[in-house]
């Protein structure tokens, strides 16, 4: 006798937009999320952590009551790489104003085995909800308007040195913090962008996980070169973002016995810190 299929329900849009193309996910069954990982998101052949964690932060969206992610916490275990992806989630606490769950992203290695790739505690609410009442001593990055600053077009490499995910960004560097492309890092551990997805999609919750690890790793301009993988990476939304590109200035300030903290503020069009985060990565 044969089974019936399983039903399987999108909960994504698929319309224009190419990055809710690639993190779409879709339920399975209660906690159970599949998904299709896009190679338009690679550095090499690893797939960008933010990315990743806006495929995870859609599918808790799924599993709970609140639409945004409030916090989230990511602990990268192995590289991941683009094809089929499952997602499992486990609710902890469904409340009224929050709610918090985990969640673990696997995928089958060329053995059949199943590796888990990165697992997430993350508490969800929502932004509509907060009140207006700001006091901050924050102020948004100082920054060149867009077309004073370098695409990653520019690079003296050309197109081929920008990484595919590079294609998937307006991405446009703050030209006193790029001088790690002409072989001349400032050695501040620093770097600003002006960031919209190319297809002119307009930032939300889910974008910002990806846009807080979207530019180039500070340690480039303290004169690393390769890759430097993150083993942890929280972040923290603030308010949803209004239209328009970002802002994203992130630093270092300490770099000791091969790893490195990467700290970063998002700013949207109305001057706004709508996101911060700091990762923990391999130098």
């Amino acid at each position: 006798m044969s089974e019936a299929p399983s039903q399987v329900t999108p909960h994504a849009p698929v319309g224009g937009s190419e990055f809710d193309r690639d993190t779409m996910v879709r339920t399975r069954e209660p906690g159970v999320h599949e998904a299709q990982l896009s190679p338009g998101w690679a550095i090499g052949k690893a797939l960008n952590g933010g990315y990743l964690l806006a495929v995870l932060g859609r599918a808790l969206r799924q599993a709970l009551p609140h639409p945004d992610p409030f916090t989230i916490t990511a602990h990268y275990l192995t590289a991941t790489v683009a094809g089929p992806a499952t997602v499992r989630t486990s609710v902890a606490r469904a409340g009224r104003t929050v709610s918090t769950a985990s969640a673990g992203l696997y995928q089958t290695d060329s053995r059949g085995t199943e590796v888990e790739r990165i697992r997430v505690l993350a508490t969800y609410g929502d932004l509509d909800a907060l009140t207006d009442d700001v006091r901050t001593s924050a102020e948004p990055p100082a920054m060149p308007p867009r077309e004073q600053c370098f695409r990653a077009t520019d690079h003296p490499g050309g197109d081929a040195a920008v990484p595919e995910m590079g294609r998937r960004l307006d991405l446009r560097l703050d030209p006193e913090t790029c001088g790690w492309a002409l072989g001349a890092p400032s050695m501040r551990g620093e770097i600003r962008a002006w960031l919209e997805l190319a297809d002119g999609r307009d930032p939300d919750p889910l974008s910002v996980l990806m846009a807080v690890d979207a530019l180039p790793p500070t340690g480039f301009d303290l004169g690393l070169t390769g890759w430097v993988p993150t083993v942890e990476l929280t972040v923290h939304v603030r308010a949803r973002p209004a239209p328009g590109p970002l802002r994203v200035a992130i630093t270092t300030r300490n770099l000791a016995g091969g790893f490195l903290e990467e700290d970063a503020e998002v700013w949207d069009t109305a001057d706004r810190l709508v996101a911060q985060s700091r990762q923990l990565a391999r130098a």
